[in-house]
């Protein structure tokens, strides 16, 4: 019986009932921890982008792509509000002499800059 490409590369199987199932394993030393924006990545991954996922994860892939994708988010979402506040005047200064207009303003500005944030790298 002539070898599959997969067992010419060092794969091996297991045999279970009738079925041959190759011995996969998954790379457990970089372990990082992911943000909302990781886990927002790999769920739309998993449920609209399916064969992307499948790739990614039988590549040993994907956990690598989701925390890119994580920091890349957290670093956009820093220069975006930064640059909104500074371009609306949102300053200490506001802060120090109305506290609850700060607030309000810092909350309209993280929400835009999460929207681009969302639509331009995880739902992409």
């Amino acid at each position: 019986m002539e070898k599959s490409l997969y067992e010419k590369l060092d794969g091996s199987y297991t045999k279970v009932g009738d079925y041959l199932l190759p011995n996969l394993t998954i790379d457990e030393t970089e372990r990082c921890q992911i943000s909302k924006y990781g886990l927002l990545r790999k769920r739309y991954l998993k449920e609209h982008r399916r064969v992307l996922y499948t790739n990614l994860l039988m590549s040993d892939k994907l956990d690598h792509h989701i925390v890119e994708i994580d920091k890349a988010c957290e670093e956009w979402m820093e220069l975006l509000t930064s640059q909104m506040a500074k371009q609306e005047g949102v300053t200490e200064a506001l802060k120090a002499a109305d506290q609850m207009e700060w607030v309000r303003k810092m909350n309209s500005i993280r929400n835009r800059a999460e929207e681009i944030v969302l639509s331009e790298l995880v739902y992409c």
